[in-house]
């Protein structure tokens, strides 16, 4: 009859795992993962306690069964993906094995308490016996939860692009303390859940838009960039937003100008880029996305170099059309000082592939009361549609790059970006303030993609899709 049953229990747990590696069935589910994370670390345990009523191939069979959901566990922990994604599937198994952990490690924690007792008490009276028994137990559950750790940190540690290099490093100088570990990788958990539904929704997204061409504007499009950057052809200004407008039909091409020229040198860079797209792709016109000073410099192109007729549109984002307030702090340094420094940047851009950097003017060209001179002579031009966007941090801790000339900006004039107020981004046909639902707000930054980060909340890719999307259903 023992026989048997043993080799019932054979078939019946070989048939399992075949089901289960045919995919028919899948032994890593929520039940039947607790099952064993709970009684696999205590096999040991459980022959010596039962060893009058199983024998020994009766365990051997159980415990081969729980290594093999262990190891599936390990290999392979998500049931389904949605993602489609290599990098998405690995990351999201490193956050079901963290949790797994955690919870077999409290689990464990207080069954070994209990097992304690029990054992010293009722089933092994010998007190050298049962404390043999306990430390093998003990070290054969350390293991078995240690190893669920390890494998759901490394991988959430080098798949997850949202846990950012603070997270990171912070974890690395405290995985040491107790309690504050267990929270940082709960809060792993939680970074990670929020970047695989987000990558998700992405896969979907395109899926439904895989024909659709909702960038294929009429006019190709001219992406302009802000001070102190340059269009490099592997460090995109613009991060991995050009690639998501390109992949719904857009046609994208650069300024190319100066990272610290002048605004009227900067003008006539982006107007010999304009004459070479015209040429290029025999259109009539082009549509132009500036972000910061790029708006600037743009606008004065359409306006003073007689540009309207090849340009159908204008947006502008953080564009500080009335100047920028940190600018006037800067101003009040010693002029020798601030000359002495934009030599040094000067020096460094020229490095850098600029022909004439104008660190000093190009600077001043952004203080509120110069702005204000050059609004009144670089009008708007009619044909060409003007439309922009502002941005708000809403604290000090949104944005790590930023945070002092928020401060600075936020009580002079309020509401910012990190380096232009919201009432200076308005120009033209206002389309609002982009941030987001949550405590961390968009920065002047964040919205040319600038740290390749996921922002919960605020999708940045998707947001020019949009953009692009509505440039194209007003026929641009």
């Amino acid at each position: 009859m023992k026989n048997l049953i043993i080799l019932l229990l054979f078939i019946l747990l070989t048939g399992i795992a075949v089901l289960d590696f045919k995919g028919k069935i899948s032994v890593v589910s929520k039940w039947n993962v607790w099952y064993t994370l709970f009684v696999m670390p205590h096999i040991f345990l459980l022959a010596v306690i039962f060893e009058k009523y199983l024998s020994v191939w009766s365990l051997v069979i159980i415990c081969l069964y729980c290594v093999y959901c262990l190891v599936r566990l390990h290999i392979c922990p998500v049931l389904k993906d949605e993602s489609e994604n290599l990098r998405l599937i690995i990351m999201a198994g490193g956050r079901i094995l963290l949790l797994f952990g955690i919870t077999a490690f409290l689990m464990q924690s207080l069954a070994y308490i209990l097992l304690w007792n029990v054992i010293q008490r009722r089933v092994i009276p010998n007190q050298q016996i049962s404390s043999q028994i306990l430390l093998i137990d003990g070290v054969i559950t350390a293991v078995c939860v240690l190893l669920l750790l390890l494998n759901g940190l490394f991988r959430v540690y080098f798949t997850s692009r949202r846990l950012g290099i603070v997270r990171r490093a912070v974890f690395l100088l405290i995985w040491w303390v107790p309690i504050v570990n267990i929270v940082m990788v709960l809060d792993f958990c939680r970074q990670v859940r929020w970047e695989y539904d987000h990558e998700c929704n992405k896969v979907i997204l395109h899926k439904v838009r895989v024909d659709s061409r909702v960038c294929a504007t009429k006019y190709p499009l001219l992406m302009v960039h802000g001070i102190g950057f340059r269009d490099l052809k592997y460090l995109n200004y613009w991060g991995r937003i050009p690639r998501e407008i390109i992949r719904n039909g857009a046609r994208v091409y650069y300024g190319h100008q100066e990272a610290m020229g002048n605004i009227e040198d900067n003008a006539r860079d982006i107007q010999s880029k304009i004459f070479e797209i015209i040429e290029e792709t025999h259109c009539e016109k082009v549509n132009i996305i500036g972000h910061s000073k790029g708006g600037l410099d743009a606008r004065y192109m359409i306006s003073e170099y007689n540009m309207g007729p090849y340009v159908s549109s204008l947006t502008t984002i953080a564009t500080p059309h009335q100047g920028s307030e940190l600018l006037d702090v800067l101003a009040k340094l010693p002029d020798k000082l601030f000359r002495k420094i934009a030599s040094l940047i000067d020096l460094h851009f020229r490095n850098l592939g600029d022909r004439n950097p104008d660190c000093y003017t190009s600077s001043r060209q952004m203080l509120p009361s110069y702005v204000q001179e050059f609004n009144r002579h670089v009008r708007d031009v009619e044909g060409v549609y003007y439309q922009s966007y502002a941005l708000v941090m809403k604290n000090v801790f949104s944005d790590t790059l930023l945070w002092f000339p928020y401060a600075i900006i936020k009580h002079i004039k309020g509401p910012n970006d990190g380096l232009v107020c919201v009432e200076s981004a308005k120009w033209g046909e206002f389309r609002g303030i982009l941030t987001n639902t949550y405590r961390r707000g968009i920065s002047h930054a964040d919205i040319i993609d600038l740290k390749r980060e996921d922002i919960r909340g605020f999708d940045i890719k998707e947001q020019y899709v949009k953009i692009i999307s509505e440039l194209k259903e007003m026929n641009f």
